[in-house]
């Protein structure tokens, strides 16, 4: 039987040669390093959604940004599988700063935590910073374990 498909929505800011990661403070996925972002409230957008996140996790406000990829996860322990709008965030307004929910933090590129990170980061990450759009679909057995994957490339 499948289970329902919540969509979330998740942003990365490039800066040069660094980028903007948040450290989860609390609920899921605490004490790994991401990008900004949640779930998407009934009824609303999933840009509105990406923009409101944002402001409430790092204070920032987001004046452009572009969806690079649609990533499913379907992790066993969980209710529901995740759909997960990721975006390059191009412009904001004002500095990034700590909240109870996320600790941001820029890292040089050459330097991403991915030990820190969801195990799925690494193997997509690298078409994400060469430009490249892509649909993908991760299966985790738990938080941790990848059962299987596929990621394709879209024009």
């Amino acid at each position: 039987m499948e289970k329902p498909i919540k969509h979330y929505s998740c942003g990365f800011v490039l800066k040069g040669d660094k980028i903007l990661l948040g450290k989860k403070m609390r609920g899921f996925g605490v004490g790994k390093w991401n990008g900004f972002g949640g779930k998407v409230e009934p009824g609303e957008e999933v840009d509105v959604a990406l923009a409101r996140e944002f402001n409430e996790e790092c204070g920032i406000v987001l004046t452009h940004f572009e969806k690079f990829a649609t990533i499913k996860f379907v992790i066993d322990t969980l209710e529901h599988d995740m759909l997960c709008h990721m975006y390059q965030i191009h412009s904001y307004d004002g500095e990034p700063i700590a909240t109870d929910e996320m600790q941001p933090q820029w890292f040089d590129i050459k330097d991403i935590p991915f030990k820190s990170m969801w195990a799925d980061d690494p193997l997509w990450f690298p078409l994400f910073l060469a430009g490249q759009k892509f649909d993908a679909h991760f299966h985790f057995a738990n938080d941790d374990v990848i059962l299987g994957y596929t990621v394709k490339n879209i024009d």
